[in-house]
């Protein structure tokens, strides 16, 4: 099966919101369907610019299959201007791979979060032809996109599947775009590099080769200083001094989106250097940063100390890092089909 979510109408107030754009979570594959269609609610805020912000989970418990809901949320854009009060909820979107639109099979592909998807969704993805037929077509040449020309998207793995032909020198014919996220500079990137490649293997029919870019930084609203949320009875230095660095551990979720977050925690420290009474007092875009940030702090320790403290802060910050050298290109030829 595969696994999917529909958001619904965006309200904030209980006024519909138009939005400019809004990302679908990534699919995952399950086994079995569900009794009955899930469905997951949020509430947030929305800054000038149409950011969401503030996204926090309605209700409790755990729901499967929903981690990418809340950053997916976080990479879609509403229209300009300040509203507060925001409600979405999205709805499970469960089908044998037989049937799942060719589309999201393919999505899937490109970002396999749940394991390589079963030949029962490659058949799906089939074209009608020869290309996938044994002898199967080699390359001899695999052109590739100037990455570095494309512009990416902040918090989207954008892609791009071309579909062609190969005449009988194997050089590549009727190069069309199938399916994609709609940049459409790496479509017409794509659809070069594959009509510059050429392969072994005579006149084929049905091909297609996929590409695609790493999400752009969505970075992190800028954070309040911290000395703004420390409790009015600290008696704890302006910053602990920990025995080790805190082990920060980006949440996967947010990390594959690329999409960068903060946290502010206030704790208490033992004279022995334990950790306590740890809380979030603010996370942005998401609270799920701050749960993140809270387990940080909770697993750390400071230093010892004769008394301890009371009502030290900290921030937790979850940044991407800058990329110093060219990503590696992805090649997606050693994955069945393509």
């Amino acid at each position: 099966m595969l696994f999917g979510w529909t958001p619904g109408q965006a309200q904030c107030g209980g006024a519909p919101v138009a939005h400019v754009t809004l990302r679908r979570p990534l699919s995952e594959l399950s086994w079995g369907l569900p009794t009955k269609a899930p469905s997951v609610s949020y509430r947030f805020e929305i800054d000038a610019a149409g950011r969401p912000l503030s996204i926090v989970r309605d209700g409790e418990g755990f729901t499967g299959f929903s981690g990418d809901v809340a950053p997916a949320l976080a990479a879609s854009r509403f229209a300009p201007g300040v509203r507060q009060h925001c409600r979405i909820s999205f709805v499970a979107k469960v089908a044998p791979l037989g049937e799942a639109a060719v589309e999201d099979l393919v999505s899937y592909t490109i970002t396999p979060t749940s394991g390589p998807l079963p030949t029962e969704g490659w058949d799906r993805i089939k074209r009608a032809g020869n290309c996938v037929t044994a002898p199967f077509p080699q390359p001899l040449l695999r052109a590739f996109p100037d990455f570095d020309k494309v512009p990416g998207t902040p918090g989207v793995k954008d892609w791009s599947l071309v579909g062609y032909a190969t005449d009988r020198s194997g050089a590549p014919v009727a190069v069309e775009t199938l399916f994609g996220t709609g940049n459409k500079t790496l479509d017409a990137a794509a659809r070069n590099a594959v009509a510059a490649s050429r392969f072994t293997g005579g006149a084929r029919t049905g091909c297609h080769y996929p590409y695609w870019k790493t999400p752009e930084t969505l970075a992190a609203p800028p954070a309040p200083a911290e000395q703004s949320l420390r409790p009015e009875n600290s008696n704890c230095p302006v910053k602990s001094r920990w025995s080790r660095p805190l082990a920060t551990r980006f949440p996967e979720p947010w990390r594959r989106r690329a999409i960068e977050g903060w946290a502010i925690i206030t704790y208490d420290v033992a004279p022995w250097g334990a950790v306590g009474n740890a809380k979030v007092v603010a996370a942005q875009p998401a609270a799920d940063f701050g749960h993140a940030a809270l387990t940080i702090v909770q697993n750390a320790r400071t230093e010892p100390s004769p008394q301890g403290a009371t009502g030290c802060v900290e921030t937790v910050r979850f940044a991407m890092g800058q990329r110093t050298a060219p990503l590696p290109v992805e090649d997606p030829g050693a994955v069945e089909i393509f």
